[in-house]
């Protein structure tokens, strides 16, 4: 169910079965020369929506779609919030669907960032914390693909607007599809944190995404919706 097309009075009726609210997290951030700004955001909204629609005890929340973007943050298009931004918007949504009988939360992000995660899985300790009957999961979609990734994508160590990411868009959006990057594998001079990121990582790409397909897109796509739909289950069972 879609919880910004229901009615008040739909809501009224539907939060009496339905208890679980799954909010996507996206970025506007570059993908390379050859994917859109939203990519994150497309792919997450597409996998929250399916669930949804195949799960009546399960809201989908509108898509936030910016997020902490360090890496990216240089690079044409980029949009980002900080970290205490997405704590807070994140932590305001579970109270606020609290108050309104929720009970189970799912923040899914489709940024895999480590500081844009850090931020959710902060908000989720506090909430969990703080609000008596909360049952509230907060991580990335690609924590949870496991070995089954390994057998869809050829390219190792295959990350942002490489091959795993190209092959979705291309499954769910092809339009939006813009011929293809060059691979790519940046080289930050760890531990140090740099401010000029782009001279380390130019064209945004991290991974092959000329090993991506349509074929490999549709796999991708129905294991991220099954292993979201087991983190649901998960949920309303313990």
């Amino acid at each position: 169910m879609i919880l910004g097309e229901k009615t008040m009075d739909g809501f009224k009726k539907s939060v009496r079965k339905a208890r679980t609210l799954i909010v996507p997290f996206g970025t506007i951030e570059a993908h390379g020369s050859h994917l859109p700004l939203n990519t994150d955001t497309l792919i997450i909204r597409e996998v929250v929506k399916k669930t949804a629609e195949r799960n009546d005890r399960v809201f989908m929340a509108p898509p936030l779609q910016y997020g902490v973007c360090t890496s990216t943050a240089q690079h044409p298009g980029t949009i980002g919030i900080r970290a205490g931004t997405l704590r807070h918007i994140a932590k305001d949504i579970v109270r606020d669907g609290f108050r309104q009988d929720l009970r189970n939360f799912v923040l899914v992000s489709g940024h895999g960032g480590g500081l844009h995660m850090a931020a959710l899985k902060e908000a989720a300790e506090d909430l969990v914390g703080e609000l008596p009957g909360l049952k509230i999961a907060a991580f990335s979609i690609y924590e949870v693909l496991g070995k089954e990734l390994e057998e869809i994508a050829e390219t190792k160590n295959d990350s942002h607007a490489g091959e795993m990411e190209t092959s979705l868009v291309l499954y769910l959006a092809p339009r939006l599809v813009n011929g293809r990057a060059k691979e790519e594998y940046p080289e930050f001079p760890r531990p140090m944190v740099v401010k000029d990121k782009v001279k380390y990582w130019k064209g945004a790409v991290w991974g092959d995404p000329g090993k991506a397909s349509v074929e490999k897109g549709e796999r991708l796509f129905n294991l991220m919706v099954s292993r979201l739909e087991g983190v649901v289950t998960m949920l309303e069972k313990s």
